[in-house]
């Protein structure tokens, strides 16, 4: 049963406008990663984001979504985190994803510890953008379904085949 992201709300024309193979390449969809904190987690999705982004460092990619996690958890609820920043330097959007191996505490509004993290950078000045990608990826990991699928993916490319399509 799908459940409504808590604190997202977003007009329904963005979700359907957006689709994930647009910022999600199968080379940043990693699983199994092996992390003990929402910071080792951070690290690892920035350096994913930092493959789609060479004119950025993972060190820059990282400062922006801490910087974001002090305004607040971007944990979903059960067991979802969407980390995301905006990013000077860059032109286009870029996606990121991890499945954690084992769930790490993310400070989250459920309490529960997070196993999916998708990382989302985009430029500077692309609000619109930025609201229009946070809706599809949130809409997404709001379906329990859906999860449990991602949850029980065999591998990278199970992975982007559910996340893109």
């Amino acid at each position: 049963m799908a459940r409504p992201p808590p604190g997202l709300v977003f007009k329904e024309k963005h979700r359907k406008d957006m689709k994930l193979a647009e910022i999600l390449s199968g080379g940043r969809v990693a699983s199994g990663v092996a992390v003990t904190s929402k910071k080792r987690a951070l690290e690892e999705i920035a350096k994913l984001l930092a493959q789609g982004t060479p004119s950025v460092s993972h060190v820059d990619i990282l400062n922006s979504l801490a910087s974001r996690e002090k305004l607040g958890s971007t944990g979903l609820g059960h067991g979802v985190a969407i980390p995301h920043g905006r990013m000077a330097g860059i032109s286009a959007s870029v996606g990121a994803f991890v499945r954690l191996k084992h769930p790490v505490d993310y400070e989250t509004h459920d309490g529960q510890p997070v196993d999916l993290v998708f990382g989302l950078l985009v430029p500077q000045n692309a609000t619109g953008e930025h609201l229009q990608h946070l809706a599809a990826i949130a809409e997404k990991f709001s379906d329990d379904t859906f999860c449990a699928q991602v949850r029980e993916a065999k591998d990278e490319a199970a992975l982007h085949a559910l996340l893109t399509h």
